[in-house]
Formats: C-alpha cells, structure tokens, sequence
C-alpha cells in the first residue's frame, strides 16, 4: 500500500463541514476554502439569500451543499440544521464556529441588552453549536472543531469591551473542550485572525485613526486578505492537524508579536 503523502494529509474529500456564520466575511471565505480543499460543505447564517448565493457557489466548485437558514441565538434553530445535514450526508466532521458581531461604546456607558447580545452571539453561540455538533464526532472517533477567536482574545481593544470579553470566553472555551475531546479523536483549535476588513469592522477601521494605528501596529503595514485564513483552516480541519489540539492560532500579520516598530 502507497504511504500517505503530505497532499493526502491535506486532503478534505470525503469531509463533511458545517460552517455557521458561513456566508459572509472570515466564515464564508473559510467555507468556500474548504470547499475547495475536498469538503463536501453546509454554511449557514440568518440571511435566507445568502445562504442560497453560498451554497450555489460550494456546487460550482463540486461539492454537495444544502440550503438551511440558522440563529445562534435560538438552539431549536441549529439543532435543525444539525439535524439535516446529518440526514442528508450521514455526520458532520468539521465544525466552523464563525458568527459574530460587535458594537464600538464606551465600557461604562454599555447597555446591558447589548452586552448580552454580544455574549450571546459570540460566545454562548458558539458553545450550542459545539453541544449540539460534537457529540457526533465523539461517537464516529473524529472530528475537527475550529473557532474563530480574536486577537481581542489576547490583547484588548478600546471601547469593545464585550467583544474582548466574549473572544476571551471562546479561547477558553477552545480549550477547555479540547482537553475533554482529546481522547475521543476530535481535535478543538481557534483561529484569532488580525485585522481583516469586513462587514463587521470595516467602519472601525477604514480611513479612522484606530484603522492607522493597527496599520502602525502591524509588522506587516496592511490588512490581511480573506484568503489568507483559508490555509490555517483547511490545515486545522484536516489529517495534518491531528496532534493539534487546544491551541488558538493568530493569522496577524505580526501584531501579537510587536513591540517597537521603528
């Protein structure tokens, strides 16, 4: 028998991803990428449209999609699409957990409803979607959660005090189901990407002074392009990753690692 090579390791054919918060943004670039990498892959948001628009393009690339709307702020809703992509293609392998959302206030004027909102949606999200996902992984003996983490996560950032506070929850969430699922043969791991320009931040970030400043910040002097996470996810969802586990990986153009600059 052939030994397995480097490209096989990376190889997703076969896979079943679901990725949630997967059309738009960090989720769906992530979920075309692992399209693209073999993956058979369901991405799933709020928004009906979006969801038809991503699906149809995981097809162009050859690979088997389904079209199911999903709320992390409502179970019932990601129990269903759980439900379906496991009756329609037998398990789910690789979870993305990539919906998020964040608001710019000062710490002490933050009203509660927003702070929990927040909460709700990037961490508690999160942790339904791994209670409801996982237990089928542990059952089949494999499987690959990835979370979208924060450089927020590490370091904070002025007046987002949930989102820091949120991102913090979900590394170590990130951590804490790992070292449960380890022995079971599914592998829990987070991205923290740096400052990528989105629908969700690039108000913060375009022609501001806090945009100049991460410039500044950032060894690299630019943004980072989408794709440019797609690699770290196809490697954490794949056979390459499977003594990884635990860790939280920063795609930051060097951010985490600066200190004086010039």
């Amino acid at each position: 028998m052939m030994a397995e090579t480097v490209r096989d390791r990376f190889d997703l054919s076969g896979r079943v991803a679901l990725v949630i918060g997967g059309t738009s943004g960090i989720g769906r670039a992530i979920a075309l990428g692992l399209a693209e990498a073999g993956a058979d892959v369901v991405a799933s948001s709020r928004r009906s449209r979006e969801v038809a628009d991503v699906a149809k393009e995981i097809r162009e690339r050859g690979r088997r999609s389904l079209e199911i709307a999903s709320d992390v702020l409502e179970r019932s809703t990601l129990e269903h699409l759980h439900a379906e992509t496991v009756a329609a293609f037998g398990k789910v392998d690789i979870l993305v957990n990539a919906a998020g959302t964040t608001k710019r206030l000062p710490t002490l004027e933050f009203p509660e409803p927003a702070w929990r909102s927040i909460l709700q949606t990037n961490l508690t999200g999160t942790f339904r979607a791994c209670q409801i996902v996982a237990p089928g992984m542990v059952r089949q003996g494999w499987g690959r959660i990835i979370n979208i983490a924060s450089l927020a996560t590490f370091v904070a950032f002025y007046e987002v005090a949930p989102y820091g506070v949120s991102k913090a929850g979900v590394g170590a969430l990130t951590k804490s189901l790992a070292i449960e699922l380890a022995r079971h043969g599914v592998c829990v791991n987070a991205i923290a990407p740096g400052f990528f320009p989105t629908e969700l931040n690039e108000m913060l970030l375009e022609n501001t002074p806090r945009g100049r400043e991460v410039l500044m910040r950032t060894p690299m002097h630019r943004y980072g392009h989408l794709e440019e996470l797609v690699g770290t996810a196809v490697f954490l969802a794949s056979e390459s990753a499977s003594f990884v586990t635990g860790q939280i990986l920063a795609v930051d153009g060097g951010f985490l690692a600066s200190g004086v600059n010039q």
